[in-house]
């Protein structure tokens, strides 16, 4: 992975740190790796203990030549976000139950140099 590639990444993953921060969940961990892959964010609220995937695109422009966001969540990607889950489960026992979640962030440079984003946060995403 490129560095500009993990700067854009970290970028998305910090919005949605503070998004989710704001939204009253406690980031737990960032960039959680196992054997089987990694989860970017994991978070907790009232209930659930969060597991999160970001996708994140710099600007709209991208929308056209790759799809939203969310779609880049494949099966094989799937697969990898649950083996990792359930690693970190089986390694530290948490007592909240469980919830994969995927946040879709898109970012545009407005006219004026600030920037706008729109986040679309897909509790339970996997449906399980």
């Amino acid at each position: 992975m490129s560095n500009t590639t993990r700067q854009t990444g970290r970028q998305g993953e910090n919005a949605a740190c503070d998004w989710l921060v704001k939204n009253g969940y406690t980031i737990t961990c960032r960039n959680y790796t196992s054997p089987h892959g990694e989860i970017d964010i994991i978070a907790e609220d009232e209930k659930y203990i969060v597991f999160v995937e970001v996708k994140y695109r710099k600007n709209s422009v991208f929308l056209s030549k790759y799809g939203r966001p969310v779609y880049a969540v494949n099966n094989d990607k799937k697969k990898h976000i649950i083996f990792t889950a359930k690693h970190y489960i089986n390694k530290f026992k948490p007592t909240k139950k469980p919830r994969i979640d995927v946040m879709e962030i898109i970012s545009d440079e407005l006219a004026d140099g600030f920037v706008s984003l729109n986040i679309k946060h897909y509790k339970n995403a996997f449906g399980e």
